[in-house]
């Protein structure tokens, strides 16, 4: 938040998303404040600001201050995980901005009180509407139980290094200090008083977090045409989920056609895709998912005209297909959180917004979203022919050095849309099956073609 942003938003005054709180103020005022804030819609707190006059008094010990408000929302029930609070400049002071998410997935008690935002004060919930609440947020936490038959040693040390590095700016070399790091991000819990992951850390930082959640992966396929068929590249995203966020956007993007779109007469070198758009869209399913769902994983399908990213679970809370755009609610508020905290996601947005607004500067559709029997899947609709054209291909094949035949196998493509070793033994019978393999593997090794189907069903297709 910029300094501008932070002075038109102090102008505003408290109301029912903004709360104003001194550095000294009691751990229970200020739990009370976020579990309001988490009840209703979400919130902001600037801590530092008087709430009685709306001086600005600042934070004297920044570090302090945050680990406050991080205490404060863990004295919750189930604990608030918060986004690391922001210091920002406000009349020559640091102020603290503490967030609070739309959309989670709990109804966040105080010692036995349920609260709610209303104004710029905190109620408290009578009976009908907490029960209303508990109704809308009735899905169990399972993210936060601890991951069946994992320990400590189950986790990759080198991946909560890199988390906790990129959290607090520094590594910890004392261990308890990271233990209860990652006890605060709602990674680890206690289990007959010893540490244990929790489902959402054993996910997110577990060696090989398939041997509890097989169905915890990525299914990648790339289909030549429009349609399904029998002959498809295909690979399967295993390990902990950033690392499968990783893998599988390098897959795609490896995967995806690359040339000129043509449009009012303009030629542009590009990707099929806008790959931030793709990220989202990947980001979204893992966050997202229902990870309780066994025997299901994610499906990401790309075809000619379109990608398919499916994920187990229909849309949580109260958000629907109609109203995906405006509303927030997180399954995982662990698993999205640490994401954010990781960089993939800004945890107020969820990505849905930004992948409308890429694809629409792309000069894509925007994407569809739909509801499956027990899941959810995101279409994003590609160029198809508009991508490139046949004359644009061949000038750019006549830059690769290309030997008469290999020129003659794209010419053979861009009529029937892909070429098999019998169509290239048709062509040059005389020459030798090893020549045909070194031709075709030079085409694939030049990222010109991808090579589809297995031993006698091989065909390649253009990249």
């Amino acid at each position: 938040m910029n300094p501008d942003e932070l002075r038109a938003l102090y102008h505003q005054g408290q109301n029912e998303t903004l709360a104003f709180e001194i550095e000294n103020v009691s751990l229970n005022r200020l739990a009370e404040t976020l579990a309001a804030f988490a009840n209703t819609n979400g919130g902001i707190v600037l801590f530092g600001i008087d709430p009685n006059s709306g001086a600005v008094r600042g934070v004297r010990d920044a570090d302090s201050a945050t680990d406050k408000a991080l205490a404060a929302g863990l004295r919750c029930e189930p604990p608030l995980i918060l986004s690391r609070p922001e210091t920002a400049p406000l009349d020559d002071k640091t102020i603290l901005v503490i967030q609070v998410s739309p959309g989670l997935p709990h109804a966040y008690g105080l010692r036995g009180k349920y609260l709610a935002r209303s104004g710029k004060k905190n109620v408290a919930l009578g009976p009908r509407q907490l029960r209303q609440l508990l109704r809308e947020r009735g899905e169990a936490n399972f993210e936060a139980l601890p991951a069946p038959g994992a320990t400590l040693d189950d986790l990759d040390d080198a991946l909560i290094e890199t988390y906790v590095a990129m959290f607090t700016g520094d590594a910890p070399t004392k261990k308890d200090a990271v233990l209860d790091l990652l006890a605060r991000r709602g990674c680890l819990t206690k289990d007959d008083n010893k540490w244990r992951p929790t489902i959402s850390g054993y996910l997110l930082l577990g060696r090989e977090p398939q041997r509890a959640f097989p169905s915890a992966e990525i299914l990648l396929a790339r289909y030549s045409g429009k349609q399904m068929d029998d002959e498809f590249l295909r690979e399967i995203v295993r390990g902990s989920l950033p690392e499968q966020i990783r893998r599988a956007e390098a897959w795609l993007t490896a995967n995806m056609r690359r040339g000129a779109r043509i449009d009012a007469f303009q030629r542009e070198d590009r990707a099929e895709y806008p790959i931030p758009a793709v990220r989202e869209a990947i980001v979204n399913a893992v966050a997202h998912r229902d990870y309780a769902i066994r025997g299901d994983e994610i499906r990401v399908l790309m075809f000619s005209d379109r990608i398919e990213v499916y994920s187990p679970g229909r849309l949580p809370g109260h958000v629907t297909v109609e109203n995906i755009v405006d509303e927030r609610f997180s399954r995982n508020e662990v698993i999205a959180q640490v994401l954010a905290d990781l960089g993939f996601i800004e945890r107020l947005g969820y990505g849905i917004d930004r992948m409308i607004r890429q694809m629409r500067e792309w000069g894509l559709p925007a994407p569809r979203f739909a509801e499956t029997t027990n899941g959810f899947k995101v279409t994003l609709r590609g160029p198809g022919e508009k991508l490139v054209s046949e004359e644009i291909e061949k000038s750019k094949w006549r830059k690769l050095d290309l030997n008469d035949r290999q020129q003659a196998a794209l010419d053979f493509i861009a009529k029937h849309q892909r070429v098999a070793n019998r169509d290239y033994r048709e062509m040059f019978p005389d020459v030798s099956e090893e020549t045909i393999r070194r031709d075709l593997a030079d085409l694939v090794e030049k990222d010109v073609l991808i090579k589809m189907g297995d031993k006698k069903g091989t065909y390649y297709i253009l990249k």
